[in-house]
């Protein structure tokens, strides 16, 4: 494939990590000089100049990769401060159950443990795999604020039924919030046809931008609605009126942001965000589910163990094999420039698009070795 040979590690490793850090291309390396020679001539002015039309740009691009109208897209820093804002929309609310399970990202859970007002119940995977929407229809009810949960399961792969979720939470009166990023640049995604209130995800991984961003989409009919009690002075209509006593919320998901981008990160997901858009998701999703298929069945030929999904819809480029000692498979797979990760009794694998069959292949005669 063509677009491999954009991304730099992919000559001196075999790396099978995209789960955890998308490999850095030359075009966001690109972007990211660009950044750096604008900071060293221009100073500050570049702000007015060129930074803030290119964070528009990437908002532009991000949103149309999500589906979605560029005014119902927000950069936050993380994941954890899109929840938090979002979730703060809603405070003092008569509704305090949050439903979410055991397979999601902690971050997902921990935004609202720490609330005492709030009945969190996390519901358990019968399979150790999934959760099942009839679990969660058994666990929704008038009570209910947010179910919040995955798209994908960063513990095994699993690709929820959106859909699903958001009959659902509907049906009870409570809000779905998903959090995307296992999701995107995995999963093809429209989300202006979804019933999703709200979903994150950022470049961080799949979409091969770097650490430091993160995208929420809210649905259209509630962005002007919703007024979060945790905000900016990138939230403000009046932006660089510099009024303390003028606040007065955008009328778009800017609504959401807070302060000042990452600029370094804005570049380097642009450049990921390109070559995403030129592959294209459809060819992106083909090409992960036929590295997927590719690496199970090596895996079982070699007698390994896993936990994904029995059906292959429900699974995505996330590949768990099972291992008494994690740890120290994915020394040794270092120590023979294979680049993957771990999670508790388990080597993670996730191939992306720019990775090859004979990777794969490499990647299983030696962790058998091991």
């Amino acid at each position: 494939m063509q677009a491999r040979e954009l991304f730099p590690i992919l000559q001196r490793r075999t790396y099978l990590n995209s789960c955890s850090l998308g490999a850095l291309s030359t075009r966001s390396e690109a972007y990211l000089d660009d950044f750096r020679r604008l900071w060293h001539d221009m100073g500050a002015s570049a702000w007015y100049a060129h930074w803030l039309a290119r964070i528009e740009v990437l908002r532009e691009r991000a949103a149309a990769f999500h589906g979605v109208p560029a005014d119902t897209l927000a950069l936050l820093p993380s994941t954890s401060a899109a929840l938090s804002v979002f979730s703060e929309c809603f405070t003092g609310s008569e509704r305090t159950r949050v439903v979410t399970t055991e397979l999601d990202f902690p971050t997902l859970v921990y935004q609202w443990v720490v609330k005492p007002e709030i009945d969190v119940v996390v519901l358990r995977s019968r399979d150790g795999v999934g959760v099942e929407p009839e679990q969660f229809q058994e666990a929704v009810d008038e009570r209910t604020l947010f179910v919040a949960t995955s798209h994908v399961y960063f513990t095994t792969g699993y690709v929820q039924d959106l859909d699903a979720l958001a009959a659902i939470a509907h049906g009870a009166g409570a809000r779905l919030i998903i959090d995307g990023y296992q999701g995107a640049g995995q999963v093809p995604l429209r989300l202006a046809d979804s019933e999703v209130d709200a979903y994150t995800s950022g470049p961080l991984k799949w979409l091969c931008g770097g650490p430091g961003l993160a995208y929420m989409y809210v649905r259209e009919d509630l962005v002007r609605r919703l007024e979060p009690r945790i905000t900016s002075w990138f939230a403000t209509e009046g932006q660089f009126d510099f009024d303390p006593e003028g606040f007065r919320y955008r009328d778009d998901a800017r609504r959401f942001e807070l302060g000042t981008p990452s600029l370094p990160t804005v570049h380097t997901a642009l450049g990921g965000q390109e070559i995403i858009d030129e592959v294209g998701m459809e060819t992106i999703h083909a090409r992960n589910r036929a590295l997927t298929h590719h690496l199970v069945e090596r895996c079982r030929e070699a007698g390994f163990s896993l936990r994904l999904p029995e059906s292959p819809e429900r699974r995505s480029a996330i590949v768990m094999i099972r291992h008494d000692n994690p740890p120290r498979a994915v020394r040794h797979l270092a120590s023979h420039d294979i680049i993957v990760d771990y999670r508790p009794g388990h080597v993670r694998v996730s191939p992306h698009f720019y990775n090859t069959e004979d990777e794969l292949d490499l990647l299983v005669r030696v962790l058998a070795s091991a």
